[in-house]
């Protein structure tokens, strides 16, 4: 069982923690609630610029090795994304980023997985597939936001910082394509040692939205040419 240091923030609690074996190795799993609504979640959503009210207090983190104490401790902070980590969905890299970085960990033996119930980069599920029909008539995912009257990116890294200060790493390695993840977390305190990217190769439907996170908001990643074929659907 970890002990919270004296930096902990007062409004985490710690809910429940187990040993969970997965096919990439044995993680420490713990569930924090973040207690209170942040001011993007204050909202109901609807599709008029709001942002919806009932996106999860509860966050996980998934701990392999001694990180209390360590420097440069390889750390993944991943919002939720149910469409491709339940149900499959090719519009997105993020199923793969989760699990590359499950298995870079692993082949460290020591890590973290921070997994934020931030859904729809934080505008909950239901905008996030209304925004998904408005990128189907061929608005990137930028537009498809503005349209709604959303931010282009709601989360909030208060909880992730309050997650790290519970487990002690004294500095991580940051595994992101997004520099501004950086930047959030270290306005908050956050000793972040270097990035490491997380490259995923795009297929024919992740293409348009890692370009448009390429070109609009600023993730460093490759102009790839060359796209995947669809993969072939299971009998």
């Amino acid at each position: 069982m970890y002990v919270a240091n004296a930096a902990i923030r007062p409004l985490l609690r710690i809910r429940a923690e187990a040993k969970v074996p997965t096919r990439f190795g044995e993680f420490s799993t713990i569930v924090f609630n973040f207690g209170g609504a942040t001011p993007a979640q204050n909202a109901n959503g609807g599709g008029d610029g709001s942002i919806e009210s009932n996106l999860s207090p509860d966050h996980v983190a998934l701990v392999m090795g001694d990180v209390r104490g360590q420097t440069g401790v390889l750390c993944r902070v991943h919002s939720e994304c149910l469409t491709s980590e339940v149900f499959g969905s090719l519009k997105c890299d993020c199923k793969e980023q989760l699990e590359n970085a499950q298995q870079e960990i692993a082949a460290r033996g020591v890590g973290i997985v921070l997994y934020l119930r931030q859904e729809g980069r934080g505008i909950g599920l239901a905008n996030k597939i209304r925004a998904y029909q408005l990128q189907s008539v061929g608005h990137d995912t930028v537009d498809a936001n503005r349209i709604l009257e959303l931010p282009d990116d709601a989360r909030e890294y208060d909880c992730a910082a309050s997650m790290l200060d519970y487990l002690g790493a004294k500095s991580i390695e940051l595994m992101t394509n997004n520099p501004a993840k950086v930047d959030a977390l270290r306005a908050l305190g956050v000793e972040v040692h270097g990035r490491r990217p997380s490259l995923i190769r795009p297929n024919a439907f992740s293409r348009n939205y890692l370009e448009a996170k390429r070109l609009r908001m600023n993730h460093t990643l490759p102009a790839y040419d060359i796209v995947e074929a669809t993969p072939a659907s299971g009998g």
